[in-house]
């Protein structure tokens, strides 16, 4: 940031709008998509024209956001003239404890603290309020970043503890490159720090507050995404579902508690949903990308021959837990077409499963 913007009026203005965006969007967008009969977790929706409201929904949102990278661009770049030379800085959170001043040194206060207690830290006097105040604004021009990040984009959702913070340090550690490049500004791992950290807070206020206003269910996803993660951790493909590739398999089923025993217990599955249609009872369970929909009591007799094929990283490690589970597995086999290794076993209802290696 450039330093002719760092004062108290600029930092309160900057928190105001941040805490306006954090505050209002969510509880706008619910009660607008309510009203006009939208539903935002993939469900049918009451609105006829409801796949064009959700994308003018879906544009809105990320033109919001490409209009703050603007604003982001203009300060960072266009707001500032070129210097005459390179300015580097790399010594860690250094303009922090240059703000502070101490008569012996922090490492004296640290060790008297054990000693003294709280009382050392009225020894510390505050000398360069303008470097705080330039780390604050750093941190809190970023939380719109981690905010807006995975309230409009699934991808970020899907992976929303690492993604949106991850992407953050990038574009800091590209802006501060770019400045040093362009000699537009000084290069300062305090501002990828600050930077970082507030993309950080824009990520966690999403998880705490957006994800629950816009889900009024989230309670029951918890406790239902808290009881499968406690009773899977140990099953055959809980470690796996991260590499699990995407697919959908309709089975019949002839048993609903051998189902539940071998693909939710032994398995790791996770039920999502049991819903009675046409007299039969239907589960849906997921791991991963993987989904799974059983239909029990098709009335079929004998059923007929089905097959389920996953795809997966870490076929040994998977293959040990099978043989843990006491699900007999045999042998690698190797697929005729892309030549990777597969395991075969069958699972209830002589369901045909194969778990194929990807890279």
């Amino acid at each position: 940031m450039s330093s002719y913007i760092n004062s108290p009026v600029t930092n309160l203005l900057v928190t105001a709008v941040v805490a306006l965006l954090v505050l209002v969007l969510p509880w706008a967008d619910r009660k607008i998509c309510t009203r006009h009969g939208l539903n935002l977790h993939g469900g049918v929706s009451a609105n006829p024209r409801a796949d064009l409201l959700l994308s003018l929904r879906q544009g809105l949102l990320v033109t919001g956001l490409a209009l703050y990278l603007l604003v982001f661009f203009w300060l960072t770049f266009l707001s500032r003239s070129v210097m005459d030379g390179y300015a580097v800085h790399v010594a860690p959170l250094e303009d922090l404890k240059n703000a502070f001043e101490t008569e012996h040194g922090f490492s004296d206060v640290i060790s008297r603290l054990f000693t003294e207690g709280f009382s050392v830290f009225s020894n510390i006097r505050l000398v360069r309020p303008e470097d705080i105040s330039q780390f604050y604004l750093n941190m809190v021009f970023f939380v719109p970043f981690g905010y807006l990040l995975p309230y409009t984009f699934r991808w970020f959702r899907e992976r929303v503890r690492t993604r949106p913070v991850g992407v953050c340090f990038l574009i800091s550690f590209f802006t501060e490159n770019m400045q040093l490049m362009s000699q537009r500004g000084l290069y300062d791992l305090d501002d990828m720090i600050s930077n970082t950290l507030g993309g950080l807070i824009g990520q966690l206020l999403y998880i705490s507050f957006a994800y629950v206003v816009t889900h009024p269910d989230w309670k029951r996803d918890l406790r239902s995404t808290r009881y499968w993660r406690k009773r899977a951790r140990n099953s055959v493909l809980y470690r796996s579902r991260g590499q699990i590739a995407a697919n959908c398999t309709v089975l019949l089923a002839s048993d609903r508690e051998a189902v539940w025993d071998f693909y939710v217990r032994k398995l790791g599955y996770r039920p999502l949903r049991r819903t009675e249609e046409d007299g039969e009872e239907v589960l849906l369970l997921s791991l991963g990308q993987s989904l799974l929909r059983f239909r029990c009591g098709a009335g079929l007799s004998p059923l007929p021959e089905q097959a389920l094929r996953i795809r997966a990283a870490g076929l040994p490690a998977i293959r040990a837990r099978l043989q843990e589970a006491g699900i007999d597995n045999g042998e690698y086999e190797e697929d005729p077409y892309t030549g990777q290794r597969e395991l075969r076993f069958t699972g209830p209802d002589n369901v045909q499963i194969t778990i194929t290696e990807v890279d």
